[in-house]
């Protein structure tokens, strides 16, 4: 909220899922039409789904400049992507890196407004976890963040795929 030309803080809640074991995952049912295919980092799909997903949201992706974009590639040279699609069209983006000790952290994960609440959710969810753990053989967690400002859906969402939370903080966001 804008104060002054200055904008007010917000109460958040940060929310830390996860599975450490394959035998948690429960997948949702199948959605036609509804795929996940790796994407090229310099895809210029790669900002301009992020930049949507988040902007109902505060996130910092639906802001960006081109020089901070370009910052944030260079911070991340290993954070790999796939494109969610429904029926050929850009419906979401994942972003995985993989920390030491062969740990999966799912940085980014959403829909497009446009696709909200059509029912894709859990079955988006279930392309990434599946992607996830299969970035390399020997996975032995998977782990994401969730903030109270996302979707409402989002943790119920990730308790229901088999995620559980792990850790949760509090405090304030501009």
């Amino acid at each position: 909220m804008a104060t002054g030309g200055r904008l007010r803080p917000v109460r958040e809640i940060v929310t830390y899922v996860h599975m450490t074991d394959q035998e948690q995952f429960r997948p949702a049912a199948p959605v036609p039409g509804l795929a996940l295919a790796a994407l090229d980092r310099r895809s210029p799909l790669v900002v301009e789904v992020q930049a949507r997903m988040g902007a109902p949201y505060g996130w910092g992706s639906a802001v960006r400049t081109a020089p901070e974009w370009d910052l944030w590639f260079a911070r991340h040279p290993d954070r790999a992507f796939w494109l969610l699609s429904h029926e050929g069209e850009p419906a979401g983006l994942l972003a995985c890196d993989l920390h030491p000790d062969d740990e999966v952290e799912i940085d980014t994960f959403g829909l497009v407004p446009e696709f909200v609440g059509r029912g894709l959710g859990g079955y988006a969810l279930t392309l990434a976890v599946r992607q996830a753990w299969d970035l390399t053989p020997t996975v032995r967690r998977v782990w994401l963040h969730t903030s109270s400002a996302d979707h409402p859906a989002a943790l119920p969402n990730y308790h229901r795929r088999g995620f559980s939370t792990f850790k949760v903080e509090e405090g304030e966001r501009a």
